[in-house]
């Protein structure tokens, strides 16, 4: 080890210094290890006041919709590239895939069953940002598919993306919003039909 300069303190400093980027990867970490999300304990975590995580992050559902996008994006990313199908089939298949992801995690079960209002409200409705930027997914992928020529849609793309993610929300959320067991299968099985392919 040499010896330290003036700037490499000072920069040393800087990176250990908690900001917005120390609050989200600890709340990220809390969410995933299945941890309730409480501003409090966050800001005691990182050695700051409440104001100030407040001031970097906004309010506890704004970082949670941050937190949980972060990990449902790259979910649909692997989920786009894993499938070889085209079209109709294409889009179907990635969003089953992305409910199973979704159905089969342990952080976003325990979410639900922990806060079902707060979890709806921040992911299947335009209250956050979650639901605005799966949509936005979904209307990627259908111009994708059109544009290739591979579907000829029933519906304008941005109807159509905001009723598949419904359809999605539904079968995934299905335990909070009816009771019922949530199933993939009926994603793909209804993406299909609403987007005139063959089952």
């Amino acid at each position: 080890m040499g010896e330290q300069t003036a700037l490499g303190q000072r920069l040393d400093e800087l990176a250990a210094r908690p900001d917005a980027i120390a609050a989200f990867k600890a709340a990220r970490s809390g969410f995933l290890a299945g941890r309730r999300l409480e501003m409090k304990e966050l800001a005691d975590e990182l050695g700051v006041n409440r104001a100030t995580l407040f001031r970097w992050v906004g309010g506890r559902d704004e970082l949670l919709a941050e937190v949980i996008w972060s990990i449902a994006e790259p979910t649909l990313r692997r989920a786009t590239a894993a499938t070889e199908a085209r079209g109709a089939h294409r889009i179907a298949t990635v969003l089953g895939d992305f409910a199973q992801a979704v159905n089969d995690s342990d952080a976003f079960r325990q979410f639900l069953r922990r806060e079902p209002e707060r979890a709806l409200r921040l992911l299947t409705t335009t209250a956050g940002s979650v639901q605005r930027r799966f949509v936005a997914v979904i209307a990627d992928l259908l111009t994708e598919a059109i544009s290739a020529g591979e579907l000829d849609p029933p519906l304008p793309v941005p109807e159509l993306a905001l009723l598949l993610a419904r359809i999605t929300e539904t079968f995934i959320y299905a335990d909070v919003i009816s009771g019922e067991e949530p199933d993939a299968a009926k994603v793909v099985q209804a993406s299909l039909v609403m987007l005139k392919g063959k089952p």
